[in-house]
């Protein structure tokens, strides 16, 4: 079988996760974001481990150490992001959280001209901040959160995928990120009643939907591109995050952006592709 172009894989889960978003922020005047993240978390982990059937044995301390390393920055980037999605719109959240992949690509070409890059980005950031309306400070606070650790997620996601076969380190993974969050759910059935939202059929099945959308084909996606494209081409690619968020909030919520917001967008991903485009090539396929 031809191995199917990375770009193609990760153009495809930049898709499927924003759709998903945009699905589960429609459940949020039902359940809360941490019941949202659980449901979508325990989705994948279940279909990703009856697909993979991934075994512990023969991995070393260190494979060890990379899956919940790998998990734990999967379950808290996640549960950041929707925690912000629920405060502030979907395409100012991702923008911001943004930042995270696009300092980690300045941190790895180690030329000082790139730090111009950031200083566009930060540019793009002041706009959303000087916009009419203001956001909301702690919704920002958990973009900015969400964004460190996807910088985390794209280094481990490439570890990962060397010392795997197939979808098992991320199988493994997702079970990880599934039983961090969980005591935070515990928190939500006591305090927020979250446990009504569990037992009705409907959230069930779209927090499942939004769990295969929003984890499962995306992270899939990613983790099998990575093994044989460059982190600084997929950085690249990942530019497309902010416009596609915002393009999922428009469809899927009626979420609009002004002019300022639009150019504070733009400017987020021209930095990113100027920052990573120099060291944009593909790397040799790790061998199976």
């Amino acid at each position: 079988m031809p191995r199917p172009s990375p770009v193609v894989l990760v153009l495809i889960g930049i898709a499927s996760v924003q759709g998903g978003a945009g699905i589960a922020k429609t459940l949020f005047d039902d359940v809360t974001p941490t019941t949202i993240v659980w449901l979508r978390l325990v989705t994948s982990a279940l279909v990703l481990v009856a697909i993979a059937r991934p075994s512990l044995r023969g991995r070393s301390r260190r494979d060890l150490l990379v899956v919940v390393g790998y998990g734990a920055s999967l379950g808290l980037m996640n549960w950041a992001i929707y925690q912000s999605f629920q405060r502030i719109p979907l395409g100012i959240a991702v923008t911001i959280e943004f930042i995270g992949p696009l300092t980690l690509a300045v941190l790895g070409s180690r030329r000082l001209a790139d730090l111009r890059w950031v200083a566009l980005a930060g540019v793009g950031v002041v706009l959303l901040g000087l916009e009419r309306t203001a956001l909301d400070l702690v919704g920002v606070l958990y973009a900015l959160l969400a964004g460190a650790m996807w910088a985390s997620y794209i280094l481990l996601a490439g570890s990962l995928g060397r010392r795997s076969q197939g979808l098992d380190g991320l199988a493994l993974g997702s079970v990880v990120a599934t039983v961090l969050l969980t005591p935070a759910l515990l928190v939500d059935v006591v305090v927020h009643d979250a446990g009504d939202g569990l037992a009705d059929p409907r959230i069930l099945l779209l927090g499942a939907a939004v769990g295969l959308l929003s984890s499962v084909i995306p992270y899939s996606c990613e983790l099998v591109a990575l093994r044989t494209i460059a982190p600084a081409v997929f950085g690249i690619l990942m530019s497309l995050e902010p416009a596609a968020a915002a393009l999922a909030g428009l469809l899927v919520l009626g979420e609009t952006l002004s002019a300022v917001q639009w150019l504070a967008v733009g400017f987020v991903i021209a930095a990113s592709i100027g920052a990573t485009r120099r060291r944009g090539t593909l790397a040799d396929p790790v061998p199976d």
